[in-house]
């Protein structure tokens, strides 16, 4: 009977571990506001709050596809988004190294080629 408690506890325990490393992941994410460019050579965000830019990725799929979807003629025009992420340290290496850090997009909130002038300068 102890023995079978103790198996008990000893599971609830893990069950309860293993689902704090998850909430801790998504506790990460952030709603940014800012200018989305997309291009051939080029992923940006420029973080209408603070002015900082990022390279990006895009998790969510819905970033980029939604871009395209706009009927955007020429690369790189800016686009107001707002999303769900997480700030990463940029590698060293390849495309987006030139940036200190890169925005990872987990869940696109918003994008419109409307931007606002009160939040984005």
């Amino acid at each position: 009977m102890q023995l079978r408690l103790i198996k008990y506890f000893t599971l609830v325990v893990i069950i309860f571990i293993c689902s704090c490393g998850n909430k801790q992941g998504n506790g990460n994410e952030t709603v940014y506001k800012g200018i989305y460019s997309f291009g051939p050579d080029a992923k940006s965000f420029k973080d209408c709050d603070n002015g900082r830019e990022y390279w990006v990725t895009d998790e969510s799929a819905k970033l980029e596809l939604q871009y395209s979807q706009m009927n955007i003629e020429k690369p790189y025009v800016p686009v107001y988004v707002e999303l769900q992420g997480v700030k990463i340290k940029s590698g060293k290496e390849g495309m987006g190294s030139e940036y200190d850090s890169t925005l990872v997009v987990k869940k696109l909130i918003k994008i419109t080629k409307e931007i606002p002038q009160d939040m984005c300068n």
